[in-house]
């Protein structure tokens, strides 16, 4: 099966249709661990037997902040740069990923971030170099 752009059919259909509303971007998710394997899977059938169930990146850094940390979901969503209402979706969107992956005896694909996270200096310090900046020469 050809992998096909999200955006592209968005595309399509807007050219098709122009009421079709296009979706909105998801917002940049601060992603601090990157998975050691890519599947987990029930042992002794072949994964090409078994039907996939894809966790992504974010799903894991939420499920791995909320359930192995033990961190309050509040704590966890400033981590991972969200609010605590979009973090709460994230991890029972994940949940239920994985709960449907271990009752069915599906193989569980967990995606590895595209981008790693980098170090971001705390917001007040980069309030005042701002303004230092801003300050005229004398």
């Amino acid at each position: 099966m050809a992998k096909v752009d999200i955006m592209s059919i968005c595309s399509l259909l807007r050219r098709a249709s122009p009421k079709i509303p296009m979706p909105r971007p998801l917002c940049p998710r601060r992603i601090a661990h990157s998975p050691p394997c890519d599947f987990f899977k029930p042992a002794g059938i072949p994964l090409y037997e078994l039907e996939e169930v894809v966790i992504g990146a974010d799903e894991m850094e939420a499920i791995r902040l909320a359930d192995v940390e033990d961190l309050f979901h509040g704590e966890a969503a400033k981590r991972m740069e969200v609010s605590r209402q979009t973090f709460d979706r994230i991890v029972r969107r994940a949940r239920i990923k994985i709960g449907r992956a271990l009752v069915k005896g599906h193989a569980l694909r967990i995606l590895k971030p595209i981008i790693p996270a980098v170090a971001k200096p705390p917001r007040r310090a980069q309030k005042t170099a701002n303004r230092q900046r801003k300050l005229p020469q004398k």
